[in-house]
């Protein structure tokens, strides 16, 4: 259904802000979205776990440790007492990495009012139970609506004030789409929107997880190419063939294929795989120019949610009888101790296929193991 341009505006104009959010995790990500939600004018308060970082939010207004050197605005309530963080919050974001997400849910839910939207910020699958980690918020937060904010996004130029595009994703209840305008992805939108920061609104939560997922792993990918002295023609190859990695397990899963050619899909596999700013594309950097695994970062413990996620990513795709080469060929190399070289030699060799997935053909690859 297309609405007209006054059916639109009514919506607009039905359309609810949420007054005070919290932000749960004072990491970069975390800051660039309290500092966006303070600039779309609502009431907001971040958590973390280091005092010192709080203090220096609030006091200061600025994050030393994640976003040295930017001022944020003022208004920005800082905190390490959950209570305190999520008293009076109508809507909450996680900004966790993935790894710690059932842990901070658990210790939210005492303090969370009921009916209180969540939405994921961190990006990635669940390692050993394989599931999505708006599952895994569901399950710790019942009663709770539970969605997902993700796109190409870079913090520090959130923060800067660049004009960037992102997607509210939650899964839309009957009443949702009655009502659309009244959906938590229809209120977290319209409580995030400024003149810099544009939401899109979505209702495949699925979709928009997977492709969030995965891309970390192929910019991992990209990066090793990068590394290892190969450009744009490889880099071009891996984010293509990668998409459609994402779009199978997105579509297997029962997400819709259009979300990956979207912003939390195409738009960050593409920001992902294009910059060492990315912590996966740079782990992949190092790891072509042939370091160590621990003496990247100049031996800094630097978490990356790609190196992660390449675990629980192959292992959901071989649960359900996915095939994920590229997946496959990032986690052989980063956990399994397979060469670089020779596991991009095997991945480029591997049987000859049709792109069109209406068109079954394989033909082994001339140079391929079974030449």
């Amino acid at each position: 259904m297309t609405l007209s341009k006054s059916d639109q505006q009514m919506l607009t104009s039905l359309a609810k802000p949420y007054h005070r959010i919290a932000v749960i995790g004072a990491g970069s990500w975390g800051t660039a979205l309290a500092t966006v939600a303070r600039r779309a004018g609502r009431e907001v308060v971040i958590w973390g776990r280091d005092e010192a970082v709080t203090r220096a939010i609030s006091e200061g207004r600025e994050n030393p440790r994640y976003l040295p050197g930017n001022t944020l605005p003022e208004g920005i309530e800082a905190t390490t007492d959950m209570k305190a963080a999520l008293d009076g919050a109508e809507a909450v974001l996680i900004v966790t990495p993935s790894t710690t997400l059932r842990s901070v849910c658990a210790q939210m839910k005492p303090h969370l009012a009921p009916g209180v939207p969540v939405a994921l910020c961190a990006k990635g699958i669940e390692a050993k139970t394989g599931l999505l980690l708006g599952e895994v918020a569901s399950q710790e937060l019942p009663g709770h609506q539970i969605g997902a904010l993700s796109g190409p996004t870079f913090a520090k130029e959130t923060v800067l004030g660049h004009p960037t595009a992102a997607t509210v994703a939650f899964d839309f209840r009957y009443a949702d789409r009655l009502a659309p305008q009244e959906s938590p992805a229809a209120r977290l939108a319209i409580s995030m929107s400024s003149e810099s920061f544009r939401p899109y609104i979505s209702d495949d939560l699925v979709g928009v997880e997977i492709g969030g997922a995965v891309k970390n792993v192929i910019a991992i990918a990209c990066g090793m190419m990068s590394g290892a002295g190969f450009a744009e023609n490889t880099r071009a190859a891996l984010i293509t063939r990668g998409m459609d990695e994402m779009k199978t397990l997105a579509e297997t899963l029962g997400g819709r294929r259009e979300t990956v050619t979207g912003l939390s899909g195409a738009g960050d596999l593409t920001l992902t795989c294009s910059s060492t700013t990315s912590r996966n594309m740079s782990l992949g950097t190092q790891l072509g120019q042939g370091l160590r695994r621990e003496d990247c970062f100049n031996g800094e413990p630097v978490v990356v949610e790609g190196e992660v996620n390449s675990i629980s990513v192959v292992d959901l795709a071989n649960q359900i009888g996915v095939t994920l080469p590229i997946c496959e060929a990032v986690h052989s190399i980063l956990h399994e101790g397979a060469d670089l070289a020779q596991t991009f030699r095997d991945l480029w060799s591997r049987p000859i296929e049709a792109e069109p997935k209406a068109l079954v053909i394989s033909l082994n690859h001339p140079f391929g193991e079974h030449a």
